[in-house]
């Protein structure tokens, strides 16, 4: 095999599989990735079981062939080349040569016939989105998934489509993201639980572009994505998702409109007197016209007050200010609404046509502790 790169193509193709390459492995064929140019396509592709992804670099096929190389040193060596043209040959023993201006490289590969391909996915199901809108849906959405294992459905996300609706859901026992998305065309019913892992290695790849289309697939036991040169296929949670309808609420004692930049600032800078270890709420006080922010930690005291609009009961209720500034950070609207029941019921952050619901749990407070 014969094979003639740009560096910047060369650099992009490796950057994009090597997300699909595990850390921690006792199969060593998974630890590499397999550069396949039997065609006049150059396909890389990697593969942990849960995750793979195939992409076509750009470049020139001399003599075509197959090889699996250990991915973390082709990684670092095609990382740290001149820019500059790149070839890499291979001869019959599987023995790599990387070639650019003054340096060689010489490192022994694999067969790639003993390498896992992409499983073959149906693609009976599918919708088709923007990269913008994916981008964005997974961003407003990704930070309210749970990292403990011992939950698996929680540390993914529900993918419903109905009709020409697309709803994407999270949470994490604390908190509640959902964001809907209103589609071009009307599609089978779906609902899928994806790996969140999947989903921030998507974010990290998709150009993000509003005219630039992904196209997306679902069986019982994959999810596809397929956009750019780029596919992408994992296995889905198994499982039934949370009844999110059960939880949310339509009850409220008290409605609050409030500048969305004004609102984040001041609990940013309330932050400033909590270390990570600590468990310090966030102190609100509701009244006419009127929302006091308090926090009060061993490192100090904050006191702060924001203009608002007003409906219904006033209200003391405590947050942790994480959570409030997560969802915060997300939206894009200069004014939000917040609905409010009592200090013990979780607030509800949402927009009139609920495109975006964000429900976050209070958490209890001394009333002596706003002192």
């Amino acid at each position: 095999m014969k094979l003639v790169f740009k560096k910047s193509d060369l650099t992009n193709a490796v950057s994009i599989v090597m997300k699909a390459v595990p850390s921690k492995t006792t199969m060593s064929i998974l630890e590499c990735i397999l550069i396949d140019a039997t065609t006049n396509n150059i396909k890389f592709s990697a593969n942990d079981m849960e995750l793979g992804i195939e992409t076509i670099a750009k470049g020139d096929v001399i003599e075509k062939g197959k090889i699996a190389i250990e991915a973390k040193i082709f990684s670092e060596i095609v990382r740290k080349l001149p820019d500059n043209e790149i070839t890499i040959t291979t001869d019959n023993n599987y023995q790599m040569v990387i070639t650019c201006e003054k340096s060689k490289f010489n490192i022994p590969g694999k067969s790639g016939e003993d390498f896992s391909y992409l499983p073959v996915v149906e693609k009976d199901k599918f919708i088709y989105l923007s990269q913008f809108t994916l981008k964005e849906t997974i961003r407003q959405t990704i930070f309210s998934i749970s990292d403990n294992e011992n939950n698996k459905i929680m540390t993914g996300e529900l993918f419903e489509v109905k009709g020409n609706e697309f709803k994407v859901v999270s949470l994490d026992g604390h908190r509640i993201s959902i964001r809907k998305v209103e589609l071009n065309d009307y599609y089978d019913d779906i609902s899928v639980i994806v790996p969140g892992k999947t989903l921030n290695e998507i974010c990290k790849i998709l150009s993000g572009g509003i005219e630039d289309e992904v196209r997306i697939f679902f069986t019982s036991n994959h999810i596809v994505f397929e956009f750019d040169d780029t596919v992408v296929v994992s296995r889905l949670i198994e499982g039934e998702y949370f009844k999110i309808n059960q939880m949310l609420s339509s009850d409220y004692e008290t409605k609050i409109s409030i500048n969305k930049k004004e609102f984040l600032d001041s609990i940013d800078r309330a932050t400033l007197l909590v270390r990570d270890s600590d468990k310090k709420p966030i102190i609100i006080t509701i009244e006419d016209g009127n929302l006091e922010l308090q926090i009060n930690s061993s490192m100090g005291s904050m006191d702060e007050n924001i203009f608002i609009t007003k409906e219904g009961k006033d209200i003391m209720i405590g947050f942790n200010p994480k959570f409030l500034i997560d969802a915060l950070r997300v939206i894009d609207d200069e004014n939000i609404t917040i609905y409010l029941l009592n200090s013990k019921a979780p607030c509800f952050i949402k927009n009139d046509n609920e495109s975006y619901i964000y429900l976050i749990l209070p958490v209890n407070f001394n009333v002596g502790s706003r002192n």
